[in-house]
């Protein structure tokens, strides 16, 4: 079949987006294949759709478990068999799901760079009839490329195992020198490379400097209606502005990693659907969910990078209308930036103290661990030893990328069941109890041995099958409890972490300690980049980024912050908002704030007229901070 004709199939889409054809030839020809496309520009078709016309499994490496499932989950949706080898997975299951790739006719394999390691893993991929190898989220195999994983670095593997397939790489963000570390490291062989441009012609980005982070986001919000998304730096700002956004009237979900999966399909859903109009969430939010219109992303806090900026910013008006990308910056917020990702970067004296402590917390002897999981309560590990949550959490971070140890975050109620009457009393107990019918006969069929002896239960699964809400659950099990039906163990915890390598201390934490150092170099200098583009008001901000990304020549945006001050209009903007003012104060004296709500502009335009209007004796600031006419 042709490229179009898998693509009308599949996708409902007639015609392809700019150098998607382009890279499909490419790859069905045999050529190892470097596709740089911005986020929104469909990368994933570019090695999903020559997989499904070459015949046998295409092999997909990704750094992101949500990523790989929301994918798998769409192939499945149109009737593409695909399998993910995600963490959690039991040695009998994952044994299962390889000889399925090989046996099973499937078309997708997605597993981690980290799974790829794993001899079981590469003997069955020897057998498998593999037609491509496809590297997502490249820029993670270079050094100095935003999120490097070493565990990148032994993709290799792959094209040692199978020599003769092609390869192609796929990365939103990355410059000239990281591409070419990308190709190296794949050891690639005259390689095709496809570079789209980084210009969003419809995104006006703009940095609003506030000293009322709130008001000015109600304001944004109110004079740009449509689907919106806000991020926050942590999980409880989530939920602050979410509240806030409701008390004022907005429609508005929140989401962030420790909401459970229910919870994070239903807002999903309800924001998709435009049930909600905002999306209040963490930068876990966003990656793999194509919703074309969205009209204003709004930035609360300062990103980490520009990298990071430009994918996040990138998910406005992706249906090609006019969206805003904007960011709020107040005072403090360079120093905030600072603290959280420079002051708080561990040294590889704190990486080896925190390994250390890690090690002992789980009683693990020296030259054993390797492979074991354990359920990790971050709080309570912090206090145990007297730690700094932020540098820690960092340093988890640095030993969870550096592939030391695996740090699952997720919500999930480890629960301990056994049913302690026999089965003639469970049933006339039941039969007194209907509404703990369902909840019962679920836990029964799912666990077999749960009469004979303690059973770990994935009460998420339960959850599902038994289509009861989590109160619902924990609270049907507790009676259960209460009335001697079961015994019940049930702890709460946020966090799971698996030792990759056995413990041998400083040993294990020298090899990479190199690698270390050139990560807290880069973070430096994303951090300096996003303090000069926030700075910056004499250069187009899109210009700003694509100057950044290495691409160079462009025109100024037009729609920019900078480039709307800059307009040979201006004057003419000045004097309307002037005119809007002075008509406003025609009725009644009225703060900066209401006139804000009245007019549309931004904040530093308003101040700037009001400003000119004083100076000329137009109008006054009376005793109560109010502007009245002279």
């Amino acid at each position: 079949m042709h490229p179009i004709e898998i693509l009308e199939r599949y996708w409902n889409h007639t015609s392809f987006r700019p150098l998607q054809e382009d890279i499909i030839t490419s790859v069905l020809n045999g050529e190892d294949t470097f596709a740089l496309l911005p986020t929104g520009g469909g990368k994933s078709v570019c090695f999903q759709i020559p997989a499904i016309i070459k015949e046998g499994i295409c092999i997909v490496v990704s750094p992101l478990i949500a990523l790989m499932k929301d994918q798998v989950n769409t192939l499945k949706q149109k009737g593409i068999k695909a399998i993910a080898l995600t963490s959690g997975m039991s040695y009998a299951d994952l044994d299962t799901q390889l000889d399925n790739c090989i046996y099973g006719n499937y078309k997708f394999l997605y597993l981690s760079p980290e799974r790829l390691q794993q001899p079981i893993v590469q003997e069955r991929i020897q057998q498998m009839k593999v037609n491509l190898i496809a590297v997502d989220e490249a820029h993670c195999i270079s050094q100095w490329g935003n999120d490097f994983r070493p565990a990148y670095k032994n993709i290799s593997i792959l094209r040692n195992i199978h020599p003769h397939v092609n390869c192609i790489a796929l990365t939103a963000t990355a410059k000239h020198s990281i591409v070419e570390d990308i190709i190296k490291n794949l050891d690639f062989v005259a390689p095709k490379t496809f570079k789209a441009s980084f210009v969003r012609p419809n995104i006006a980005y703009q940095v609003v400097h506030t000293d009322d982070k709130l008001f000015q986001l109600e304001h944004i919000l109110k004079i740009h209606p449509g689907a919106s998304i806000i991020y926050v730096r942590n999980r409880r700002a989530t939920k602050d502005i979410h509240n806030y956004l409701e008390a004022k009237g907005f429609s508005s979900a929140f989401y962030h990693g420790g909401i459970t999966n229910r919870e994070k399909q239903d807002r999903l859903l309800q924001w998709r659907n435009g049930q909600k109009q905002i999306m209040v969430a963490t930068t876990a939010f966003g990656m793999g969910i194509d919703k074309a219109n969205v009209k204003t992303v709004i930035h609360y806090n300062l990103p980490e990078s520009l990298e990071s900026y430009y994918q996040e910013a990138g998910r406005a008006g992706r249906n090609g209308e006019l969206a805003q990308a904007i960011i709020l910056k107040q005072h403090i917020d360079e120093d905030h930036l600072h603290s959280q990702f420079l002051s708080a970067l561990p040294s590889i004296k704190y990486i080896k103290k925190i390994y250390k402590k890690l090690n002992n917390y789980f009683q693990i002897a020296y030259g054993e661990g390797e492979n074991s999981t354990h359920q990790f309560d971050f709080k309570n590990f912090c206090s145990a030893y007297q730690l700094k949550k932020n540098i820690t959490y960092n340093a988890l971070v640095l030993l969870d990328r550096n592939s030391v140890i695996a740090l699952a975050q997720h919500f999930n109620f480890r629960t301990k069941i056994q049913f302690l009457t026999t089965n003639d009393g469970l049933f006339q107990y039941l039969e007194n109890h209907l509404n703990l019918n369902i909840l019962v006969k679920v836990l029964l069929r799912t666990y077999g041995g749960i009469f004979d002896y303690e059973t770990k239960v994935n009460l998420n699964l339960v959850i599902q099958k038994a289509n009861l809400s989590e109160k619902q659950a924990i609270s049907q099990l507790q009676q259960l409890e209460k009335d001697g039906i079961i015994s019940l163990q049930m702890a709460n915890t946020d966090s799971e972490i698996t030792f990759l390598k056995p413990r041998e201390d400083d040993a294990t934490i020298n090899p990479i300690s190199k690698v270390i150092k050139q990560q807290h170099q880069l973070k430096h200098q994303q951090v300096e980049a996003v303090l000069d583009y926030i700075k910056n008001d004499t250069v187009c901000k899109s210009q700003q980024l694509l100057r950044y990304f290495g691409e160079k020549g462009s025109k100024p945006c037009r729609l920019c912050s900078v480039c709307l001050l800059k307009n040979s209009n201006t004057k003419a903007i000045n004097l309307n908002l002037s005119d809007s003012i002075l008509h406003a104060l025609q009725t009644e004296d009225l703060s900066s704030r209401q006139l804000l709500q009245m007019i549309n502009c931004s904040e530093k335009e308003l101040f700037q007229s009001l400003s000119e209007l004083i100076e000329i004796k137009k109008i006054k600031i009376t005793h109560a901070n109010t502007y009245t006419l002279l």
